[in-house]
């Protein structure tokens, strides 16, 4: 099998093995596995999952930090054919129960110890209506009624070795390697049903187009629950034979230790990171002269970060690119030889064999230069949502085009620069937050009447939420009540920075809140 031709991730973890036998494949604390030796331990998670009866096209959880645990849970529900639901580690019980109850996984892996935070407690104490068989614990304690991670792979030895390679050989390139819930203009999160062979093909141009190579040292600091950590981090090393170094919590001080400790070549991340490494007072004292490549995008870029990314940390490649959990989170790229002002403000141009458009409200294109929604075409377009017709159709049009809700402009070369959200969402620290959704949670609080939420600039985190509330009837609460309240209802990025009261929201004449208004007053503040 040539490096090209994988249609499944099972074939890819297989092809991994067999190409780069000697090669660190995952570096974690003590772990220092070779490809070969991370393929044993991803077939022996394959096999327990078999033991525990999971069939071909069951789903299976997985929410937990970057650590090798994840990796090998992950990757081994592919290969004993079942469908991975990643969760996002800052969701609270209620989000992550929604997300099960709507998957109907069958095993969730998780850990107990992650931040403070023990995810079994959460669920638990959420009391909703998901129907998972069992819990196994990765990392951590191991609470009563949960298996011990150690104790669940033990179960591989119940499994034939010839039936796991089977099951595995049986996975098709059309069959659902993932649902990925993204959350919704309607409130409630939405999966996403991706498919093998459009991952493979799309990350496989992926990493042609940033040059990830054999060697490389990737320090993934990116969510893997999220398309960019799995697809761009776990499955990408496995296609190139770069190491796959898993950084569980995002601190600078700590990333920048980690450089010339394991000499890393690969440092993706949102603008900010590389801001902030930029404007570090001891950034002298770091040896960065391994760093060579970069990953960006999902926030305004300076053209002057750029040039100071290449003559102060070295990098050779810089990359920005733009892509969405619907289209197998891959649309457009820059090209590493693009000069520093397309990498800063575009998000380049269609990936090979995929359409990329800007559109009107009646779906024509519009002429280069000129706004409108920008709409995708091509293999790594999703089946569509998970058990939702409707807002499948509302998404992808009947000529096969994805609606992005993004607005953009296109230049003569075909890049695109994202210049609006059709849909008011706004990217907190490179996550997707969601007015709607934000507004729904707000308004099981009892004292609060009626509330909207926008997305404002932020220094640090690109934009972070601001919502302006009206208070029910003889309510009394501050903006630190609100605030400590959303903290424990809501991932953190979702919850708003600024709390401000109103006596009335700004209507329309059908009835709709002005959000243009909301923000006009917010920036005046």
């Amino acid at each position: 099998m040539s490096d090209a031709s994988w249609t499944t991730i099972c074939e890819l973890v297989d092809d991994a093995a067999r190409r780069f036998p000697d090669l660190e494949a995952l570096v974690d604390g003590e772990v220092r596995w070779t490809f070969p030796e991370l393929r044993e331990r991803i077939r022996a998670s394959a096999r327990a999952l078999m033991a525990s009866g999971i069939e071909p096209g069951d789903r299976v959880a997985v929410w937990a930090p970057n650590i090798w645990e994840w990796v090998v849970a992950g990757l081994g529900i592919h290969m004993a054919g079942g469908v991975l639901v990643p969760v996002n580690t800052r969701f609270k019980g209620r989000e992550a129960d929604f997300i099960l109850q709507k998957s109907g996984a069958r095993i969730l892996f998780t850990v107990t110890d992650f931040l403070d935070t023990d995810y079994v407690a959460l669920l638990r104490n959420a009391d909703g209506g998901h129907s998972l068989d069992e819990i196994v614990v990765l990392r951590g304690s191991v609470p009563e009624g949960t298996t011990r991670f150690s104790d669940f792979l033990e179960r591989a030895g119940q499994v034939a070795e010839a039936d796991g390679d089977a099951r595995a050989a049986s996975v098709k390139g059309d069959d659902l390697c993932h649902i990925m819930f993204t959350s919704g203009t309607t409130g409630l999160p939405k999966g996403a049903m991706l498919i093998h062979s459009a991952i493979c093909r799309g990350f496989k141009s992926w990493c042609d187009v940033i040059g990830l190579r054999a060697g490389d040292r990737y320090l993934i600091v990116n969510p893997y629950f999220h398309a960019f950590g799995l697809n761009s981090g776990i499955l990408a090393c496995l296609m190139t034979g770069a190491t796959n170094i898993p950084h569980a919590v995002f601190d600078v001080p700590a990333v920048m230790a980690r450089v010339p400790e394991e000499r890393i070549s690969m440092l993706p991340g949102p603008p900010a990171i590389y801001q902030t490494i930029l404007n570090h007072p001891d950034l002298d004292s770091f040896d960065m002269s391994t760093l060579r490549l970069a990953v960006t995008g999902a926030a305004a870029i300076p053209v002057e970060m750029i040039i100071q990314m290449r003559s102060r940390l070295g990098f050779e490649n810089i990359v920005t690119g733009y892509g969405l959990t619907e289209a197998s989170g891959i649309a457009t790229m820059c090209r590493h030889d693009d000069d520093p002002e397309t990498i800063a403000n575009t998000s380049g141009r269609a990936i090979p064999d995929v359409e990329v458009q800007v559109a009107d409200d009646d779906g024509n294109e519009m002429p280069r230069g000129e706004p409108g929604e920008i709409v995708v075409r091509g293999y790594n377009v999703m089946l569509g949502y998970l058990d939702d017709p409707t807002q499948t159709a509302e998404t992808i049009d009947v000529d096969g085009w994805l609606h992005t809700g993004d607005i953009g402009v296109m230049d003569e070369q075909g890049n695109i620069d994202i210049t609006d959200r059709k849909k008011d969402m706004f990217i907190v620290g490179g996550f997707n937050a969601y007015p709607a959704e934000i507004e729904n949670i707000m308004l099981a609080h009892p004292q609060i009447g009626q509330v909207a939420v926008i997305g404002m600039p932020d220094d640090r985190l690109g934009e972070v939420a601001v919502a302006t509330v009206v208070l029910a009837p003889d309510a009394d609460l501050t903006e630190t009540d609100v605030i400590a309240w959303c903290r424990d209802q809501m991932a953190n990025y979702k919850v708003p920075r600024r709390v401000r009261f109103t006596e009335a929201l700004p209507l329309n004449a059908s009835g709709k809140v002005l959000k243009y208004v909301l923000r006009e007053q917010a920036a005046a503040e």
